[in-house]
C-alpha cells in the first residue's frame, strides 16, 4: 500500500463518528456487520475521491 492510500484510510478512521466506533464494538453482529460496512463505504468514498480520473476522455 502506498503512504497516499494509507494516510486516506487512517484520515478516515481518525474522523469515523463516535456511534460508529461505538457499533464496531457490539457484541450483536448485525450491529457491528453494519457498522463494518460503513467504514467500508467511508474508505472506498475516500479512496476514489482521491484517485485521478479514469475516464479523461469525457471530462468527467
Amino acid at each position: 500500500m502506498d503512504e497516499k492510500t494509507n494516510s486516506t484510510i487512517l484520515r478516515v478512521i481518525e474522523r469515523a463518528p463516535q456511534w460508529l466506533r461505538h457499533d464496531l464494538e457490539a457484541k450483536e453482529a448485525g450491529v457491528r456487520a453494519r457498522a463494518e460496512e460503513t467504514l467500508a463505504a467511508m474508505i472506498a468514498d475516500a479512496l476514489a475521491s482521491n484517485a485521478p480520473s479514469s475516464d479523461s476522455t469525457t471530462g468527467r
